[in-house]
C-alpha cells in the first residue's frame, strides 16, 4: 500500500487482500495506513501458505526503501491501483 508515486509504503500480510484493501482505503482500520493515507495498492504478491507469507512480508519489512522501490516498479511503474485488477 501507498499514499502516492514514491511516496510512504506499508508492507503487510492478509488472507483477503480484497477485503483488507477496501477497509484501508475507507479507513476503517487504525494505524500507519490511516495516519499516512496509504490507500493505493500498487505491488502484492500471494501465497499458498500463511507461513510463507508471513516470511516473505518479514524479508520485505527488513529490506531496503530502494528494494521494496524496484519491486513496485518493477511491476506497476505508473503506480496505479491495483485494487481494480484483482
Amino acid at each position: 500500500m501507498a499514499n502516492k508515486k514514491n511516496g510512504t509504503i506499508y508492507v503487510g500480510v492478509t488472507t483477503n487482500l480484497l477485503q483488507r484493501v477496501y477497509q484501508h482505503q475507507e479507513g476503517y482500520l487504525e494505524g500507519f495506513t490511516k495516519r499516512y493515507g496509504c490507500k493505493l495498492l500498487v505491488y502484492y504478491e500471494f501465497y499458498p501458505r500463511m507461513d510463507t507469507a508471513i516470511s516473505r512480508e518479514k524479508q520485505l519489512k527488513a529490506g531496503t526503501r530502494k528494494k521494496k522501490l524496484k519491486l513496485i516498479n518493477g511491476l506497476n511503474p505508473g503506480w496505479v491501483d491495483l485494487y481494480e485488477q484483482i
